[in-house]
């Protein structure tokens, strides 16, 4: 349950819940400015909200792609967005030891698509306590993520999310498959879709990942109108100098304007 995390708000207004930030924590500045206007725009909306910024980026198809700043210090960016806004924070994963370290700063630990089926991953996540939020691998059917949660549900940990975010489709794109929402809901546990990473193209030959984010309002209706429990979104303020997965984030300024338009397909569905 999506109240059982420290410092949700407005999750008793029926709306999906909203998972949004940036790929990766670039600065302080960058980092409070999107955080401070996703959590007032959430406020008057009435959107439970969780901030979203991994600490540091292992998954670059190129050596020379921008990870992060600094473990350290960019975990400390995101213990402050926690205490500065008031919001519950959610970052990657992507080895074993950094469980342990990133629950020390963060309410919700994220295993990235590509590593789900990482038993020591995910058992170290459960063991923390936390919320684990696993995203479906873009190789995997739907119903074999009930393994992945068995994997944290045995640490004793029953905090787990899944999010869907595409299936291979050739070499350089994905597939929304929206039967598999459906399939993710059997494991009895809050099912997420993430609209942006979902519109990535993948494994481009100048390696730096593509995207369709003129498609981002088209694939949240769908989620939205088959029921999905929340939305994941990567967000910015100027998308084209973000300094990770720029090219299929949503830019700050539209954000609000979707928001409102899902609202209305979740209450004409209640």
């Amino acid at each position: 349950m999506i109240s059982d995390i420290p410092n949700i708000s407005n999750t008793d207004s029926g709306n999906f819940f909203l998972i949004a930030g940036p790929c990766v924590v670039e600065s302080e500045e960058m980092t409070f400015k999107i955080a401070e206007r996703v959590k007032e725009i959430t406020s008057r909306l009435k959107i439970p909200y969780i901030f979203k910024a991994s600490f540091r980026k292992a998954n670059r198809s190129r050596s020379d792609s921008f990870t992060g700043i600094g473990d350290s210090e960019a975990l400390n960016i995101l213990k402050k967005v926690k205490e500065k806004f008031q919001l519950p924070v959610l970052t990657d994963i992507h080895e074993s030891h950094e469980a342990a370290l990133a629950a020390q700063y963060v309410d919700v630990l994220q295993i990235p698509a590509f590593l789900c089926r990482q038993t020591e991953l995910l058992i170290a996540a459960g063991e923390t306590g936390k919320t684990v939020n696993i995203k479906k691998g873009q190789f995997l059917s739907a119903d074999a993520m009930k393994f992945a949660v068995d994997k944290v549900r045995g640490t004793g940990n029953k905090h787990v999310w899944l999010t869907e975010r595409g299936s291979m489709f050739g070499y350089h794109d994905l597939v929304v498959d929206y039967r598999s929402i459906v399939e993710l809901k059997k494991n009895n546990c809050p099912v997420v879709l993430d609209i942006t990473h979902s519109l990535q193209q993948p494994n481009q030959s100048y390696g730096v990942t593509g995207g369709r984010p003129e498609l981002i309002e088209t694939i949240a209706k769908a989620g939205v109108a088959v029921g999905i429990d929340g939305i994941f979104v990567e967000t910015h303020p100027d998308p084209k100098n973000a300094k990770s997965d720029g090219a299929n984030m949503l830019h700050l300024d539209l954000l609000e304007g979707l928001l409102g338009r899902l609202i209305k397909i979740r209450q004409a569905i209640a």
